[in-house]
């Protein structure tokens, strides 16, 4: 999965998370061809068009660039068009820019880095079809008084399951979808293997990241902002962030059957274990979907005051249960339940967890780790929701998923091919 911009800067509609800076206005004379001896413009050698190039403004001056104006490239002569222009720090972030279709003038499209050093490579040609180079640089000065937007990204460090979402919390909210796209440029995921994937702006302090499909087996993810000195908003600028660096681990899937009363482990593809289990009753059903383990208990105590049903009711308890993996911060877990072994397997008696015997609850307990899966169909249950109770982020089908991120149609990466988890193709 790449998350990345295309490293050009003209006619390929090249993204990059750099910024504006002063005007930049190159001459391109007719005159100087630097055609080769046999007359045929396309063995030329690029002409150095120096002596008809001009600058403005603090350029002009040698003075540090205002990182709040933007780059402008332009063709003053008829006869010369600009065929390509490239824009690049020292940090290696791609200036985003965009040609006239008739190559008369260029103009960066993203906002440039403050306090940054710029090389700008320039291609023309003449009316002849000779080409012509000019490479420059510049630096760009310090911004005004601005708030500083800090990322943390999550989850820490280490090996997850494959539904394991990565999630970037911003220090300040971002509402508009212009800052948003170009805070959302800026936060890069690559994986080893590559899969394609997306961010998804749950509010507007947080993003979560996922593949289409599950992330692979083995798989390493690295995260990071390339937001620094980059303007958001008139005001704001982004500030530093930690990279972060996890793995994946075997690809363990648990599918809970709730018509079935069975809960399937499956390993790399391959079913590992059957257990019989019990699941949510009439009125307190389990809800369906694919859930995320967000943590291991071994031990809890569980009571049902917490979930609203009044003490002393027929429904409440308070019981202390042991091996217990939640799923949802509300309280659902797969866990021991000693006292329904006997209607594990055949009827569904539990409040909305996932019960189990002792035994199998250790098991199910060793095997699994957090960010693994365990999804829950033919329930009465509602469908997981996507966010604010855990993980439900995979219940979102991919054009849903997409429509959550800033960026416009052309920049959100595209789908893949592989097979979502069904009750018949693990």
């Amino acid at each position: 999965m790449r998350h990345t911009e295309s490293p050009r800067g003209a006619g390929t509609g090249g993204r990059s998370r750099l910024a504006g800076c002063t005007l930049l206005v190159i001459a391109l004379g007719a005159g100087v061809t630097g055609c080769s001896s046999d007359g045929n413009p396309l063995s030329a050698e690029p002409y150095d068009a120096a002596d008809q190039i001009s600058f403005s403004g603090s350029v002009d001056a040698g003075r540090p660039a205002d990182p709040d104006k933007p780059l402008e490239v332009v063709a003053e002569n008829s006869d010369g068009r600009i065929t390509d222009v490239t824009a690049v720090d020292l940090s290696g972030r791609y200036l985003a820019g965009e040609l006239a279709a008739d190559g008369s003038r260029w103009h960066s499209t993203s906002p440039l880095a403050a306090s940054a050093r710029y090389t700008v490579r320039v291609s023309t040609e003449d009316e002849d079809g000779a080409p012509g180079r000019k490479v420059l640089t510049f630096t760009t000065g310090k911004p005004g008084a601005t708030k500083r937007l800090g990322v943390t990204f999550g989850p820490e460090a280490g090996t997850y399951g494959v539904g394991q979402p990565v999630t970037a919390e911003l220090d300040a909210p971002v509402s508009d979808r212009a800052q948003r796209a170009v805070v959302e440029r800026a936060l890069k995921v690559d994986s080893t293997p590559a899969v394609s994937g997306t961010w998804h702006w749950v509010d507007d302090k947080k993003l979560h990241y996922r593949p289409k499909e599950y992330w692979p087996a083995h798989a390493t993810v690295r995260v990071r902002s390339t937001l620094e000195g980059i303007k958001i908003g008139d005001r704001l600028r982004g500030g530093t962030s930690e990279p972060l660096t996890i793995r994946t681990g075997d690809r363990v899937i648990a599918l809970t059957d709730a018509a079935e009363h069975r809960l399937t482990v499956y390993k790399n593809g391959e079913e590992i274990k059957e257990i019989p289990v019990t699941t949510g009753k009439t009125g307190f059903e389990t809800r369906n979907g694919v859930k995320v383990v967000l943590a291991k208990e071994p031990f809890v105590r569980m009571r049902s005051t917490t979930v609203g049903i009044a003490e002393g009711s027929s429904e409440s308890y308070d019981l202390d249960v042991r091996y217990a993996t939640r799923v949802t911060w509300s309280g659902e877990y797969v866990h021991a339940a000693p006292w329904s072994v006997g209607s594990q397997g055949y009827a569904n008696v539990s409040h909305g967890c996932v019960g189990m015997s002792t035994g199998n609850a250790e098991w199910f307990f060793d095997t699994v780790r957090q960010g693994d899966i365990v999804e829950v169909v033919n329930s009465a249950g509602d469908t997981m929701e996507p966010f604010g109770n855990g993980y439900g982020d995979w219940n979102l089908d991919w054009p849903k998923w997409r429509a959550g991120s800033a960026l416009t149609a052309d920049e959100v990466p595209g789908t893949q091919d592989a097979s979502r988890l069904r009750p018949t193709a693990v």
